[in-house]
């Protein structure tokens, strides 16, 4: 009998989702409007605002979407250029070219993974004497792991260049008491099916300044201007999430917290697991101020200290057994369809694609999921 498959991070339903969406058949609204999207917006704004401050959040229909309008609410226009972290997924750099503009790529810090300050102040003091300022700096929260967010939000304020914070894997996670998706001028959430709560599809663009955010959903849903008939004065996107999935998305935010703790306690399970195994390091969190959601708990191996084992040693082991993993995210500077942007930085990322891997990290994984995944990696490594 063959074995059943062990993903990497599958959606995993709370229970209450289906009578969100019940509701939404029931009442008719099957549209991309209706309470449970202004109520999953409100659901993300209570959650995210701490006290004395509000974040008004738009539901949209994906992630990317949210990123593309924050670009489009920054000014960025064709010729223009944006600073992005090359250590990410494709989402993070595509919408740059949607608008015409050139993306920069910026390298990686060791610690968290993220964009590294240094790399990030280079990029910006070379590109302003070529001539162009940056438009905008979109910087990762990656796995969920918050960037540097003192020094980044440092350098940006002191070149007066906006911070778009990709959130996308790290709702949920803190740094310093204050919870992801609230530093950039502009933050962006996702809740794709693997994230750490999904909408089977869909995002969310999150920022302090109310303008913005009601900017971002005129513009999601066509640009239409208040008239009986139907005017367009600008060129509007249909980006704005639909009510059934947003019932979905309210259902999973009153397992959010949960989950938050499932996917660290994965994390702990692998920390314990390859203590003592020489040559691989778990990516963890570098003090207390930054807590992770672990999104993905993730490994590097260095062969040089494991006799050869290669992080590909593990990945076919794992795959022999259908465990799903999976490499760290390949730097946009490497791939074909960006080999012309302008990258900035050493070889860090460059050398965490080529050792890590991303282990299965789901917050339904079940305790005999876990014992198939510590007999592949056991003997492995013994």
């Amino acid at each position: 009998m063959e074995k059943s498959k062990i993903y990497l991070s599958s959606p995993h339903m709370g229970g209450n989702e289906i009578s969100f969406v019940n509701e939404a058949f029931e009442t008719n609204w099957i549209a991309p409007l209706g309470p449970n999207v202004s109520g999953f917006e409100s659901d993300l704004s209570t959650y995210l605002s701490p006290k004395n401050e509000t974040y008004h959040v738009a539901a949209l229909s994906s992630g990317t979407a949210a990123l593309h309008l924050a670009l489009i609410l920054l000014g960025v226009k064709q010729g223009d250029e944006v600073i992005c972290q090359s250590m990410t997924f494709s989402a993070s750099a595509n919408p740059i070219v949607y608008q015409g503009a050139l993306p920069v790529f910026v390298d990686s810090e060791p610690v968290t993974w993220n964009i590294c300050p240094i790399a990030l102040e280079t990029a910006i003091k070379d590109r302003i004497e070529k001539g162009t300022k940056p438009k905008a700096i979109i910087a990762v929260h990656l796995y969920g792991m918050p960037y540097l967010v003192d020094e980044v939000t440092r350098i940006a304020n002191h070149y007066e260049i906006p911070v778009i914070e990709d959130s996308a894997e790290a709702l949920g996670s803190t740094y310093r008491g204050k919870k992801c998706g609230t530093f950039g001028d502009i933050s962006i959430l996702s809740f794709n099916g693997n994230k750490i709560i999904t909408t089977s599809g869909g995002g969310a663009l999150v920022s302090k300044n109310k303008i913005l955010t009601e900017k971002a959903v005129f513009l999601a849903t066509q640009a239409r201007d208040q008239a009986p008939h139907y005017q367009h004065s600008e060129i509007g996107y249909n980006y704005r999430m639909s009510n059934v999935c947003a019932g979905i998305g309210r259902g999973q935010m009153q397992v959010l917290d949960a989950h938050v703790e499932s996917r660290r306690n994965n994390h702990k399970f692998y920390t314990d697991l390859f203590e003592k195994v020489n040559g691989v390091c778990i990516f963890s969190e570098p003090s207390e101020h930054f807590i992770s959601n672990h999104w993905l708990s993730c490994v590097l191996i260095d062969k040089k200290k494991t006799n050869g084992i290669s992080r590909e040693t593990l990945r076919l082991a794992l795959d022999k057994e259908h465990i799903e993993s999976r490499p760290l995210w390949k730097p946009m500077h490497l791939q074909p369809v960006f080999e012309k942007s302008p990258f900035y930085g050493k070889a860090i990322a460059e050398g965490l694609f080529e050792n890590g891997l991303c282990l299965p990290s789901a917050s339904n994984l079940t305790v005999e999921d876990l014992n198939r995944i510590q007999l592949v990696i056991h003997s492995v490594f013994n």
